[in-house]
């Protein structure tokens, strides 16, 4: 094989074979394929996407680039957690401990951080004297033994992703979904983890800013977990603020400390609790993950988790009377408040900046070779949906070099919103995908389901239901069993309307359709409708029905594509895929055919199940346009 060729075909909309991905990253990892072609390939990966069976043979193949942790000796479902990064984001801390002390075993292997604040072990090491570098050896003995153990990613673990990943960063293509999505899958699955729980954050203080990137990149990880015989669930959860009050080190580490003892803030023991719950479900320790979620509150409420935080900052070298007294961690020489500049209510907060404000105070890195202050961070006084007054204090800010503190005011003028009129506040948890697979589920075939194509803006309409409960938008995935041959990835298969096969070509917008699906409201008719529509540049817009009391102000599933794009100032577009779970073929309704006709002439139209596209004006026959 020459690497240029592989470079060609994926620059040309190609799939890789299993054997052609397992050359190109065992050549990453040995270094015989240069950078430079290392990162043409990442760029043309980033435009043209990868299916889920590309994206879980690129994960198979960087998981076992290097060496892999064994931990088959140990007795129990071993569970993992990871989250994919946030602002105040205090989890681990808590819920491994936590987990731990139900009885299930907790081989965590994290990382540092780079950006507005340390990774988790840059916030473990706020207990003094505590090592976070363990050998393999050294790591499942102590998970053997005591139930559990935290540490850094040795060099020999993934070779092939950490170069990808340093080569995607200086490339800007670091936002590929199935190159994420494969970077954080082939960790877990080297970390010798038996079933993973994922918490994928959105919103303005996450990797994945909109609702419909973090739902592809949750389906398409859970995905990988079920091509690789994984049991894998994702949460994906709200980070438009702070998780918790406190962004920094020792700050967020004194938090976990107080959560543990049961005086934690409400939104982080409630995502402890939902993550720590699933966890325990994937274990096989409850029948479920609501009753998870009681099996570790009555950890915590008898102090449980903090005594096993005790018991493994001791066993890995830290001094375990700072858990009783956190006096005894980092603390700033300086504290400042930051006040609100008017009265309001608290309407949006820009939670990157809140992040930006910490790192530039100290308590992260802008490059990676700088060193952290552990010690410095903020202590947020209001969440959203809070009313302010002029002059009250937002923020206080711990600080040990007054250099910095102008610059970090400067962040903090900008992050925040008041408004006369409170706003909805966003859910904590907006969905949840993958937990319809009970423990022992056979995993579904493989497929050629697309996934994290360039030009996909969306995954549904989801995003417009802003303030509902996760009930209301949870991502329904449907179980199939072994051996059939619906795609992975997209949720409930084509059903009834699904009997013919997809048109060459069109299967990856057939797989957005029937995902888009899952995100329909529709109480009244339980009549579920998805749509994808292409426009002529390879954007690609989805659409679910939504219904209303009110009958006549229900919309279509068609509709809401075609809105989103002509909102976007799209004019032009090729083909859209139309699929519902009925019985019969979803047939666009009149008034959508008028308006498909009007604003896309010459669309070509598949309504799931049939044999072959019609253009929009078959549909429409002697259809009506205003001339202009």
């Amino acid at each position: 094989m020459r690497a240029y060729d592989l470079i060609l075909k994926k620059r040309d909309g190609g799939t890789l074979t299993r054997e052609e991905i397992e050359w190109w990253v065992d050549g990453i990892a040995r270094r015989t394929i240069p950078d430079e072609q290392v990162a043409a390939w990442a760029m043309a990966v980033f435009f043209r996407g990868m299916d889920a069976r590309e994206t879980a043979d690129l994960t198979r193949a960087m998981a076992l680039s290097g060496e892999t942790v064994d931990l088959s000796d140990i007795p129990g479902v071993k569970v993992d957690k990871h989250s994919t990064g946030g602002v105040g984001d205090t989890t681990t801390l808590v819920l491994a401990p936590l987990v731990a002390a139900a009885g299930i075993p907790v081989a965590k292997l994290s990382g540092r951080g780079l950006g507005h604040t340390g990774g988790t072990l840059d916030k473990l090491e706020s207990f003094p004297g505590f090592r976070v570098e363990l050998s393999r050896d050294e790591f499942a003995r102590q998970v053997r033994e005591l139930g559990i153990a935290v540490a850094g990613q040795t060099a020999d673990l993934v070779p092939a992703d950490k170069r990808l990943y340093a080569l995607r960063d200086v490339t800007a293509t670091v936002d590929s979904i199935p190159l994420i999505a494969a970077s954080i899958m082939s960790k877990k699955i080297a970390g010798g983890a038996d079933a993973i729980v994922l918490d994928v954050k959105t919103g303005s203080g996450a990797l994945m800013k909109s609702l419909d990137g973090a739902l592809e990149l949750a389906r398409l990880m859970v995905d990988i977990g079920r091509h690789l015989g994984r049991r894998v669930v994702a949460l994906v959860t709200d980070m438009n603020q702070p998780l918790g009050r406190a962004v920094g080190n020792a700050l967020e580490v004194r938090e976990a400390i107080a959560t543990l003892r049961g005086q934690g803030p409400a939104e982080l023991v409630e995502l402890c609790l939902a993550v720590g719950g699933t966890m325990a479900w994937l274990a096989g320790k409850v029948p479920d993950p609501e009753a998870g979620r009681r099996l570790l509150a009555r950890h915590l409420e008898a102090g449980d988790g903090l005594a096993m935080l005790r018991r493994l900052v001791e066993a890995q070298g830290g001094d375990p009377r700072a858990v009783d007294d956190p006096e005894r961690l980092p603390q700033a020489r300086y504290r400042q408040v930051f006040n609100a500049p008017r009265s309001g209510y608290l309407t949006a907060m820009d939670a990157q900046a809140v992040g930006t404000a910490a790192m530039v105070l100290g308590a992260g890195r802008a490059r990676k070779d700088d060193v952290i202050d552990l010690a410095a961070g903020l202590v947020m006084l209001k969440r959203l949906g809070d009313r302010v007054e002029a002059g009250e204090p937002l923020v206080e800010l711990h600080f040990n070099d007054p250099a910095r503190l102008e610059a970090a005011r400067r962040w903090l003028e900008r992050a925040f919103t008041l408004a006369d009129e409170p706003a909805p506040v966003p859910p904590l948890i907006h969905a949840v995908v993958g937990a319809e697979l009970a423990p022992g589920t056979p995993a579904a075939p493989e497929s050629t389901a697309a996934a994290g194509s360039g030009g996909v803006s969306g995954a549904g309409a989801a995003a417009g239901v802003t303030g509902a409960s996760p009930a209301e938008i949870r991502v329904p995935e449907v179980a199939r069993p072994a051996g059939s041959s619906a795609p992975v990835g997209a949720g409930a298969g084509a059903g009834a309307t699904g009997a013919a096969s997809p048109p060459s070509g069109w299967e990856p917008l057939v797989q957005l359709a029937r995902a888009a699906r899952h995100s329909a409201i529709a109480p009244f008719s339980r009549y579920r409708v998805g749509a994808a529509l292409e426009a002529a540049d390879g954007r690609i817009f989805t659409g679910a029905n939504i219904e209303n009391a009110s009958f006549g102000l229900t919309m279509c599933a068609e509709r809401v594509a075609l809105f989103k794009a002509l909102s976007e100032g799209v004019r032009q577009f090729r083909r859209i895929v139309i699929t519902a779970d009925g019985p019969e073929p979803a047939f666009p309704c009149g008034a959508c055919r008028q308006l498909l006709f009007e604003y896309a002439p010459g669309l070509a139209v598949w309504v799931d199940g049939q044999p072959a596209p019609q253009p929009i004006e078959t549909l429409l026959p002697h259809g009506f346009r205003l001339q202009r």
